[in-house]
């Protein structure tokens, strides 16, 4: 479970109740999907020919654009989701990494989840005993990528749920 047990009020749009800009919850879907195309690579080696995750990622960019609804962005998530199913490892981290940068359209916290599990694909995929260490390269690789206008509520957010996402942003 990435997402908090009570929903954090930064993560909901104001015209849902919360605080949350239209243009920040873009800007947070445009890097989840930063995060999760950074790591896509090692799904598509494994499976070159299921196009589900990249597909997931492409829409999460076309509803960042207005191009696509929050539906059909959020309908894709269950296709990276089940393209993962029956994978272990790398592979399926960055298909769920997929799935949940998509899944920032309709949920906005999502985007944590983008990012934990690129982290995790890239531990994964890591030689014996480098895994912490190329999570940690991951994690500073997609603070880097942060736009400032969200950096200080992403990096609040991995501060208070890096223990539901397995302590991956301890870099």
């Amino acid at each position: 479970m990435i997402l908090p047990k009570v929903r954090d009020p930064r993560f909901i749009t104001i015209r849902r109740g919360g605080v949350l800009t239209d243009a920040d919850h873009r800007l947070l879907a445009e890097w989840a999907a930063d995060c999760a195309e950074h790591v896509l690579p090692l799904f598509e080696a494994a499976q070159p020919d299921d196009a589900r995750p990249r597909r997931a990622i492409e829409l999460a960019r076309a509803w960042v654009g207005g191009e696509v609804t929050m539906t059909e962005a959020r309908t894709s998530a269950g296709h990276a989701n089940a393209a993962a199913r029956d994978l272990s490892g790398a592979p399926r981290y960055a298909a769920y990494a997929a799935a949940q940068a998509v899944a920032v359209a309709h949920v906005a916290a999502h985007e944590l989840g983008a990012a934990a599990y690129a982290i995790r694909a890239v531990q994964a995929a890591a030689p014996t005993g480098e895994s912490e260490a190329a999570g940690r390269r991951e994690c500073w690789w997609q603070h880097a990528q942060l736009p400032a206008a969200i950096r200080e509520l992403v990096l609040d957010d991995q501060r208070l749920r890096n223990d539901i996402c397995w302590s991956v942003f301890e870099c």
